[in-house]
């Protein structure tokens, strides 16, 4: 299975970062239940699938912990391993659109033990040829178009399956302040530790990352080096290069490149991960350690990364220092949106006497976070808003599929509206964060109301009927999140 032949140009890999946040630390994860619709022994099924999995990738897991150089030799058979296969398709999302080949999720499970049997089999033999992935693009909140890549149904499920085996070995190596796309691992759980450490540490100022076009450019050459470091499998190293060369469909055009991991696949996220792990993780965690005089925090997500430090001078030598590393791999810092800020206890107080009203502030994961003070005491603390312009892009998305169903029942469109900020709320409800729920919901209620007089030519609802409408279909602001500090206490 595996071998202990080491490199010397390895990166020694810390046993633990100083502000690591594992599953003892961070919020604790609930286990997936039972698909809706379901049935009950489709769902035993796949419970089983995840046992089975996981205990066969145990002895792979523990021994990447012992040790930390061990390169693995032999992982393939896990990946054709019908368990894994099973696990890795019931894990896809049943409704997400068809790559080029037009295979479906539900289509393929019409017949998925015998189409499954069959990759097995391609996998095993090397008969499995990765399809091109087409690409479409999506609206970003500044306006520009967001390229995403559709991948083949059976790419998805090798893929997943790929990650999961490799899952067992980086999961031991990746550092506790990197939280993107990780098992048992959230957005909050990356919001909570930036915040305890905002508020706990000895923080003055604040960087805010930003990568140019970062899962565009991730070099492969560079990539399949860090891949090499752990991974001795040539057949699980050539299913990667498979992905990377299967090139991308764009309007009828098929293109290939040398860098870059199209958004959307099951590897890509993964591969991201790996790629910043020796590029920025190991590096920062280094860093920090040798390099600077005073506290630094570090939380990333994936491409998104914000550092604290106590000292200016720390934070602008850090970040002199980034965009160099940064270069050597390829990779750039977009000048225009990296910002170093100044943010913590003495902010306020420094803004006041510069002639600010405010000190200012930055965004992470959909959230503005800013200076502001307790009411009970006075003291710092942290404040997060929903960002302004994932709030309108929200708002203009929910307008425009108000006006595709105006003539459908209202309680048809009651239900979806329930949906929709029942969902917002989830992410969105945290502590100090009310003012901003109840703007979305209310907002929400005035695009309804308007759609609603404009089905006849005469308005018939007033807003006193429109208000009945509101209390029985739209939920009521809600926080869904304690703060951080009482999370962590409960947790630790």
């Amino acid at each position: 299975m595996m071998n202990g032949h080491r490199k010397s140009d390895i990166p020694k890999v810390p046993a633990k970062s100083p502000n690591k946040a594992d599953k003892t630390v961070a919020e604790g994860m609930k286990g997936r239940g039972m698909a809706k619709g379901n049935l009950r022994q489709q769902t035993t099924s796949r419970t089983q699938c995840r046992q089975n999995v996981q205990h066969a990738l145990e002895r792979i897991r523990q021994a990447a912990k012992r040790d930390k150089r061990l390169r693995f030799t032999a992982l393939l058979h896990h990946v054709y391993n019908m368990d894994t296969l099973r696990y890795a398709f019931w894990n896809l999302k049943r409704d997400a659109s068809a790559g080029i080949d037009g295979e479906t999720w539900r289509h393929y499970e019409e017949r998925m033990e015998e189409n499954l049997q069959n990759l097995s089999f391609r996998l095993k033999k090397g008969g499995y040829r990765a399809k091109p992935v087409r690409r479409v693009f999506i609206p970003k909140d500044d306006g520009r178009q967001r390229p995403l890549g559709v991948t083949a149904l059976e790419d998805k499920i090798v893929q997943r399956a790929v990650v999961e085996v490799l899952n067992a070995i980086y999961e031991t190596d990746f550092l506790g302040f990197s939280y993107g796309f990780r098992p048992e691992r959230s957005q909050h759980d990356a919001l909570d530790a930036l915040y305890v450490g905002l508020l706990t540490q000895k923080v003055n100022w604040v960087l805010s990352v930003d990568i140019c076009k970062f899962f565009d450019t991730i070099s492969h050459e560079w990539l399949i080096k860090f891949i090499e470091h752990r991974i001795a499998d040539k057949r699980i190293v050539r299913l990667i290069k498979k992905w990377l060369n299967a090139g991308v469909l764009d309007n009828g055009n098929l293109q290939f490149s040398k860098e870059g991991t199209p958004q959307g696949g099951s590897a890509s996220p993964f591969l991201a991960n790996v790629y910043l792990y020796y590029v920025f993780d190991l590096w920062s965690h280094q860093w920090r350690q040798t390099q600077t005089r005073g506290n630094i925090v570090i939380v990333r997500w994936a491409d998104d990364i914000v550092v604290g430090f106590q000292r200016k001078t720390d934070a602008e030598t850090f970040k002199q220092a980034l965009a160099q590393r940064f270069q050597k791999f390829d990779l750039e810092l977009n000048e225009e949106k990296t910002r170093l800020i100044e943010f913590g206890a003495y902010a306020i107080g420094n803004s006041k006497k510069r002639g600010q009203k405010k000190p200012k502030t930055f965004d992470f994961l959909g959230f503005t976070h800013i200076c502001g003070k307790k009411r009970s005491n006075g003291m710092f603390t942290v404040v997060r808003k929903t960002k302004r312009k994932k709030l309108r892009a929200k708002l203009k998305q929910v307008k425009f599929e108000l006006r595709k169903r105006m003539h459908d029942p209202v309680p048809d469109v009651g239900q979806w509206l329930t949906s929709v900020i029942e969902g917002h709320n989830r992410y969105y409800g945290v502590p100090m964060n009310g003012d901003a729920l109840n703007t979305f919901r209310f907002q929400i209620a005035k695009h309804w109301h308007r759609v609603l007089n404009r089905r006849s030519q005469k308005p018939s609802v007033t807003w006193k009927r429109m208000q009945r409408y509101i209390d029985h279909w739209l939920p009521p602001a809600k926080i869904h999140h304690p703060y951080p500090l009482r999370r962590f206490g409960v947790i630790t």
